[in-house]
């Protein structure tokens, strides 16, 4: 029995999985956002809820328990670094984590966590090289070659979204949107267009009717797009722009297999529809063969890889 937990930026999730891969108790709750403690907490409690779920009939079993975190673990001080949960940087989560639980856990990058699960048994499955990417309160991504996490010597592979994005932004103001500035300390970053905020911000910079009282979400979004609003129309296509021209730049580097998104934004059907034709523009080759794909497990298949860091 093996419980993962996906430490996200507005939620903690945690399952429990069996031997043979089935889920068979899942726990979601809010991020306790700019609380360290609260976090441990959090996740104290959801790994205890699905413990309870399998108790009655596997008293006999302490599950492991791994962890995917935004950011990854330094290699000499194993604390957090790159995190957009700015509150975990600099703790070291993993020992931290083990005296709550009262037993060893694993830990690692949530889009690796995200793309071995992919590349293992979901959409990535027969794929040599995959490229994992999560388009939600970050933007992330990982590299599985030969279902093997690739980490590199800095624990950063695979951390597409601390470029810049790529190529002329002809769209909007790109002065002004380049001059936003990402958690890291950089400007311009890809996260900032591609994240659940950068989508937002995209929308209410196109926008004139927005009152200051109007809460704008990716959903809202998508739901004013879908009843053909054409800010909404407008903001998508912007977007599906970015992604596109940030992809490209990873296919030139890498040229992987296979990409797959996860994350919530990749729940928008739209950009399957519009990004592989758009990519071809980009892309250093005028025969693109990258397919593009949603994930098999959800937009939280991450908290299943985290499950699979024990074997």
């Amino acid at each position: 029995m093996r419980i993962g937990v996906d430490l996200g930026g507005t939620k903690i999730e945690a399952i429990a999985i069996s031997a043979t891969g089935d889920e068979i108790a899942r726990k979601r709750i809010e991020t306790p956002k700019g609380d360290y403690k609260g976090t441990l907490e959090a996740i104290r409690l959801v790994v205890r809820a699905v413990e309870e779920k399998i108790s009655n009939s596997n008293d006999h079993i302490r599950p492991t328990v791994g962890i995917g975190i935004p950011g990854s673990l330094k290699r000499q001080s194993n604390v957090v670094q790159n995190s957009n949960s700015t509150w975990i940087i600099g703790k070291n989560i993993k020992k931290d984590v083990e005296q709550i639980l009262e037993r060893p856990v694993r830990v690692a990058n949530d889009a690796n966590c995200f793309t071995m699960s992919e590349a293992r048994d979901g959409a990535g499955l027969g794929y040599g090289l995959v490229f994992g990417v999560i388009l939600g309160t970050g933007v992330g991504g990982g590299i599985s070659f030969e279902n093997k996490i690739w980490n590199g010597p800095n624990s950063i592979a695979g951390e597409w979204g601390h470029n810049p994005i790529p190529w002329t932004d002809d769209h909007i103001n790109y002065t002004s949107s380049t001059e936003i500035e990402c958690y890291c300390g950089k400007k311009g970053c890809i996260e900032t267009f591609l994240s659940g905020a950068g989508l937002v911000k995209t929308y209410e910079d196109l926008s004139t009717k927005i009152r200051a009282s109007t809460i704008t979400t990716p959903e809202l979004i998508v739901k004013n797009f879908e009843d053909g609003d054409k800010v909404a129309q407008k903001c998508l296509e912007i977007y599906a722009s970015r992604l596109a021209r940030s992809l490209a730049h990873v296919i030139n580097l890498v040229d992987p297999d296979v990409i797959i998104l996860g994350g919530g934004i990749s729940n928008i059907s739209y950009l399957y529809a519009t990004v592989p034709e758009l990519l071809k523009r980009w892309v250093f080759t005028s025969e693109l063969s990258t397919p593009l794909l949603k994930n098999q497990h959800g937009d939280s298949s991450g908290v299943r890889g985290a499950a699979s860091l024990w074997p």
